[in-house]
């Protein structure tokens, strides 16, 4: 199933897409007598998904259609949620790109690195230059949302910790990073470098991970395009490998690699485009 925050009346609400209606969650509740958290970061915090994901596979998806709704078109979506108590990525996935960066192929570990949550913003919104930079590149990834508090997951075992993917765009200061590997950190630690959202669809909704197209969009071309499937490191391996390191809680949003990046200057629309979600925009603004 899909999940959204859409902008309603000055506050982010979560709310149900399906078959292209937004229905809130404060609906569902006002007419099925639930009590489900309204905001999605509660939802997954209180570890609601299961409940409400069963409920809609046995009965939510004829009665969603009786409830009233919004048209997919008529709404702003906001980025999930504003808060995560973490954001990690995984660089260099894809051999293309690690080859474009550093000549080599990748070590045996993946690449890894955090942004705070002041660098989130969500679709629609603007990602600002810095004066800091001369060079500041785009990137499409895929998302992995956690649903269950854990630590010391085997990869076999990682899926059920995952609440769903999401798009995400990650923005780094190119320039910065060049100079010196160990910067890695602050160029990609800016306000408004990190952009996600609009949905979170379920694992259950993707049968073969390995078929997830993700594309790098800028000014409507597609600059990059690759699968799952040709990522050095799979999804389940990337959650596997975070949780040996650190405990993972629900709401942490791991970026699992582009494949490739696009340079942004003032006034483009960048864009993930990921198969079965809605587009994540972004405009650039200096």
């Amino acid at each position: 199933m899909k999940f959204a925050t859409v902008k309603m009346a000055g506050e982010e609400a979560a709310a149900i897409v399906h078959d292209n209606r937004i229905i809130l969650i404060k609906t569902i509740n006002e007419k099925e007598h639930k009590t489900w958290s309204t905001k999605l970061f509660d939802i997954l915090q209180k570890e609601e998904l299961e409940e409400i994901s069963l409920w809609f596979n046995n009965e939510g998806k004829a009665k969603l259609h009786t409830l009233p709704a919004f048209m997919a078109g008529e709404i702003q979506y906001g980025p999930l949620y504003r808060t995560p108590k973490k954001i990690l990525g995984v660089g260099m996935n894809y051999m293309e790109k690690a080859l474009e960066l550093s000549g080599k192929p990748p070590e045996t570990e993946p690449v890894i690195f955090m942004k705070p949550d002041t660098s989130l913003i969500g679709p629609q919104e603007a990602i600002k230059l810095i004066k800091e930079s001369k060079e500041i590149t785009a990137e499409a990834e895929l998302g992995i949302i956690i649903g269950k508090i854990c630590k010391e997951v085997e990869e076999g075992d990682a899926p059920k910790v995952v609440a769903g993917f999401t798009t995400t765009l990650d923005v780094t200061a190119q320039d910065i990073n060049k100079k010196n590997p160990r910067f890695l950190q602050r160029s990609k630690s800016f306000d408004t470098f990190f952009s996600f959202g609009p949905y979170l669809i379920t694992i259950d909704e993707f049968p073969n991970i390995n078929d997830i197209a993700v594309a790098t969009i800028l000014n409507e071309e597609v600059h990059h395009r690759n699968v799952v499937a040709n990522m050095m490191y799979q999804p389940w391996f990337i959650v596997s490998f975070f949780s040996k390191i650190m405990t993972l809680v629900p709401g942490d949003i791991i970026m699992t690699g582009t494949p490739g990046s696009v340079v942004i200057r003032n006034g483009d629309i960048v864009e993930c485009n990921i198969s079965r979600f809605y587009s994540l925009r972004n405009k650039v603004s200096d």
